[in-house]
């Protein structure tokens, strides 16, 4: 098949680009590189070892995704571009709707006009808002409390309408959890611009003296040692998911929804202290006040895609960890 990845340049969307070719596909990139560097994809085409097909430009523009959808050729799309930090949704929710809600429908529709039906959702475990049981599974209640959460959500709901009113499509929701590490060779990773939103890319920083100290932010949370317990997953089993859920698409419900995680939760002191065992640096450090909406913890309950997609992770913290530093620290 030949699948087109909105996004494809950025972090989950370039390792799922390589999972994609593993599988024996074909991926095409689009990506406006909003947050994402151009070289990528020449990083990209050494690992591969031929170049992958790119297409710049913004997935708000239907022209363009519709003539990219019909001069590839293009069978299925796994949809990653979009916004993706809680606070800035907070301080500018309206490019939040615009790009997120906005970019989604624009891709739906061209896939609509172009017959194309088989879709594959990048979502979030955002859309949980703070849990009221755990582990978190697919059937705990949604109430997104950022506008961030809001838009995949509202994804979501208008992915599920689409495919009760025409049962032609084909889709699936992706709920990722705290995505970490970099791919194996040490050329690609995450690497946002500007400031990072997530723990890892800070924790390499400020292994490397880029930042004078790491802020973890609350220490009386009621966990282990008192800060906050995420779901941290490796990239590349992420992308492996992406994979069993497009390969899934054919199969079962029309609509199919999945947490993607590891099913087991990590303090931030832990993960800080795998950190250095893993990689010898130390990471300089202090303690600093909750941030608002933040949550004690959350962690995935993954028996529904273990079961269904037949997938499983297969990385633990130390490869996440060697693999982030292998990236943080290769030649610039």
């Amino acid at each position: 098949m030949r699948i087109l990845l909105t996004g494809g340049a950025g972090y989950i969307g370039s390792h799922t680009a390589l999972a994609v070719l593993d599988a024996g596909h074909e991926p095409v990139l689009l990506d406006n590189f909003s947050n994402s560097v151009p070289d990528v994809v020449d990083r990209l085409g050494e690992i591969a070892g031929r170049p992958l097909t790119i297409v710049n430009g913004d997935v708000r523009d239907p022209g363009l995704v519709r003539s990219t959808l019909a001069a590839e050729r293009i069978d299925a799309v796994i949809h990653f571009a979009a916004s993706k930090a809680v606070a800035e949704s907070v301080a500018d929710p309206l490019s939040y709707y615009a790009n997120n809600v906005g970019g989604t429908l624009a891709v739906l529709e061209a896939m609509e006009a172009e017959g194309v039906r088989s879709f594959v959702f990048s979502s979030s475990a955002t859309v949980y808002g703070g849990p009221q049981r755990l582990p978190l599974d697919e059937d705990h209640p949604t109430q997104a409390v950022n506008p961030y959460g809001q838009t995949k959500l509202m994804c979501e709901n208008m992915l599920m309408d689409l495919v009760r009113a025409d049962r032609g499509w084909r889709a699936s929701i992706l709920r990722y959890f705290n995505p970490v590490g970099a791919h194996s060779s040490g050329l690609i990773g995450e690497e946002p611009t500007g400031i990072p939103n997530n723990l890892m890319p800070l924790v390499t920083r400020a292994a490397l003296g880029e930042i004078d100290r790491l802020q973890v932010y609350g220490t009386d949370y009621p966990t282990p040692d008192g800060t906050a317990v995420r779901d941290y997953i490796h990239v590349v089993d992420l992308a492996r998911g992406h994979v069993a859920a497009l390969d899934a698409l054919g199969k079962g419900e029309a609509l199919q929804l999945y947490n993607l995680g590891t099913g087991r939760g990590t303090s931030v002191l832990e993960l800080i202290a795998a950190f250095v065992q893993a990689t010898g640096a130390s990471v300089p450090h202090v303690t600093a006040a909750r941030r608002p909406g933040d949550v004690a913890a959350m962690y995935a309950a993954v028996g529904k895609a273990e079961r269904e997609l037949g997938w499983r992770t297969m990385h633990d913290l130390a490869q996440m960890c060697a693999d982030s530093w292998r990236f943080a620290t290769r030649p610039k």
